[in-house]
């Protein structure tokens, strides 16, 4: 058994691995998940060339049906596998708890059909402000400033809409909705939405600028997170005395629980990788865990449904990782791996129940093969066993495989 100095965790979010035996028992678009498989599908319809995540074991980890364009390697230089979700969720929150410990037994709210009356109603009298009522619905963040940017510019309403995820998001332009404003109301929308029949798992401010027919979303976006209902694995290493680093939007999951040093949101997952990179080679960080999520994967290219996107962003990590490898000490280890499935090849435009892969690199590592296959909290406990701390509510850790 190895343990390392510095655990860096990153999440490629949506990259699922195929069906979770459960997958039946969640629906998209009224088509059950039981045959959704993101990266599979990928491999199948677009191709995928990852050499530098099959290196590490990406083509080993067992399936019905090998990856078709990803081959298996004799000599992996790491650990790989795939892990199961316990919670009732497929959702960025859900999935990301649970990696760091918790069982989340009783889902988040969503509202497929657009948030009820009594919701609408209450935040225009807070804000003094109309809700446009057609936008009200699960929508595209970039679809639904191009379809009422328009009508807000000219009428001050609010654009409010939601996801496939338990959320609920105000868009709104600068020039008209401006940022602080947009965000007391975003405050207010939080206070409202802490339990049933609205337990949301995070309220989102989405500010955008420019013209009809060329608005951009900007940097000021900001998530108003529930805090997870326990402590997490980062709870225990900051209590600790164990650094977290949160690169992406990470602290916005947790809602700052456990982070002692918030790195910042990503621009995009380029954006995020650099700021991993930065992360990684600050002196003081000498010992901890950079927990790190790039979304573009889910945000760009799983909910639009765009196979031949999806493949290019997993492709643009690919190329990045030898400078994360590069950047590794020889008592560093490095977790790849996912929080859900978004199957760009499936119905609808929801998360897919799936299993989330896990490829784990070191430069210490002497071994080589494929880890059992487990759950997602096992990440956390391995966390917590290789820094001396207590698991949280679930996981077994597998650190004493990785030789």
């Amino acid at each position: 058994m190895s343990t390392f100095n510095r655990i860096h965790l990153v999440v490629l979010d949506s990259v699922g691995i195929g069906a979770a035996p459960d997958a039946n028992n969640f629906v998209n678009a009224g088509v059950p998940d039981g045959a959704s498989d993101t990266l599979g599908h990928i491999s199948k319809t677009v191709g995928l060339n990852v050499p530098n995540m099959a290196k590490v074991g990406l083509g080993n980890i067992p399936r019905e049906t090998p990856l078709k364009t990803v081959p298996a390697e004799a000599q992996p230089t790491g650990y790989a596998t795939k892990l199961e979700e316990v919670s009732l969720g497929k959702d960025t929150m859900t999935g990301h708890w649970e990696i760091m410990g918790l069982n989340i037994t009783e889902p988040f709210d969503t509202f497929l059909d657009g948030f009820p009356e009594e919701i609408l109603t209450k935040i225009e009298e807070f804000s003094g402000r109309k809700v446009i009522r057609e936008a009200n619905k699960p929508y595209s963040g970039t679809a639904v400033i191009d379809d009422f940017g328009p009508r807000q510019m000219e009428t001050g309403e609010l654009i409010i809409y939601t996801s496939a995820d338990p959320v609920l998001q105000i868009a709104a332009h600068e020039d008209v909705i401006p940022v602080e404003e947009l965000y007391k109301i975003c405050e207010y929308a939080r206070s409202i939405t802490l339990e049933r029949p609205a337990l949301l798992g995070r309220i989102i401010a989405r500010p955008y600028v420019g013209e009809p027919g060329n608005f951009t979303r900007t940097a000021n976006r900001h998530d108003y997170a529930l805090s997870p209902f326990g402590p997490t694995v980062l709870n225990k290493l900051a209590d600790a005395g164990i650094p977290t680093y949160g690169v992406g939007k990470i602290n916005d999951i947790f809602n700052g629980s456990g982070i002692t040093n918030d790195m910042g949101h990503n621009k995009s997952n380029m954006h995020g990788v650099d700021t991993l990179l930065k992360t990684m080679q600050l002196p003081e960080f000498t010992k901890g865990l950079s927990f790190t999520n790039l979304v573009d994967f889910d945000a760009m290219y799983g909910h639009r449904r765009n196979a031949q996107g999806y493949r290019d962003c997993l492709e643009d990590f690919d190329k990045r990782m030898p400078e994360i490898l590069e950047n590794m000490k020889e008592d560093d280890l490095l977790l790849i791996t996912a929080d859900h499935g978004n199957d760009p090849t499936y119905t609808g435009t929801d998360h897919t129940r799936e299993y989330i892969p896990l490829l784990a690199y070191s430069p210490a590592f002497k071994g080589n093969g494929v880890l059992p296959v487990g759950h997602f909290a096992d990440i956390s406990a391995t966390i917590a066993e290789n820094f001396g701390v207590e698991k949280a509510m679930i996981g077994q850790s597998f650190l004493d495989k990785l030789v």
